[in-house]
């Protein structure tokens, strides 16, 4: 089931693999994930020392939240991926000039899960191209629809 939803990383990016990675989180960032109060559009994936980390994700805390805990909504966020996941992202990343997006955050036997994508970027020319597509798969739809 998923939370929330980055839309425009498959506008900017060409998805080509997908991982699946748990996440670190605190107590009330879970709490205010459940509530819904997540945003993952201008959030990215960077490796440092050989681990992959979430930044930019803006998690709203809950009024709710305890006192004795002052909540930080962009800090940024450990992700766990087995260990050869790792050393082959690290790898596309620095020698093919990949990308690492996160494209959606969602619920798996419990948990929080992100999926994050090796994406390369699309030019201008690219993105005009999709928009066509489908612009073009949406008439085709209608048109199939008025028969």
């Amino acid at each position: 089931m998923s939370i929330v939803q980055n839309k425009k990383a498959f506008h900017d990016y060409f998805v080509e693999e997908k991982f699946e990675a748990g996440m670190i989180f605190e107590g009330w960032e879970v709490k205010a994930i459940r509530a819904g109060r997540v945003q993952l559009k201008e959030a990215y994936v960077v490796i440092r020392k050989g681990e992959l980390f979430l930044i930019g994700c803006h998690i709203s805390p809950l009024l709710t939240a305890s006192t004795h805990v002052q909540p930080d909504p962009v800090r940024t966020r450990k992700l766990l991926l087995h260990a050869e996941e790792i050393t082959r992202l690290i790898g596309k990343v620095e020698r093919a000039g990949y990308t690492l997006m996160p494209l959606d955050m969602h619920y798996k036997a419990g948990r929080i899960k992100l999926e994050i994508g090796l994406a390369k970027g699309k030019k201008q020319h690219d993105k005009r191209e999709s928009e066509k597509q489908k612009e073009w798969v949406r008439d085709k739809q209608r048109l199939m629809r008025g028969k």
